[in-house]
């Protein structure tokens, strides 16, 4: 099973991770099949960078994200989306 999952990067103590897609069953630093964004929590706001038009395409094949990755899509979508002109 595929998932959309977080890789850790950086240092000790400051941590920088890619939202990357890859199986279920590969160890967290192994090969991953796409590399979607970053997310550095560190940052004040924490920075989030995530291509969404691959993203939802990964997840219409059927990829399962973690519960830290969809909550990343959830605040990136949100932020995208234009605010309503007629309010």
């Amino acid at each position: 099973m595929m998932t959309m999952r977080l890789m850790r990067f950086g240092t000790k103590k400051k941590p920088t991770y890619r939202i990357v897609v890859m199986d279920s069953k590969r160890a967290r630093q192994s090969q991953a099949l796409d590399i979607l964004g970053t997310y550095t929590p560190l940052d004040d706001p924490a920075g989030v960078q995530i291509d969404l038009d691959k993203a939802k395409a990964w997840l219409a094949k059927g990829v399962r994200p973690s519960s830290t990755v969809k909550s990343l899509l959830d605040r990136v979508a949100k932020s995208e989306k234009p605010a309503d002109v007629n309010a």
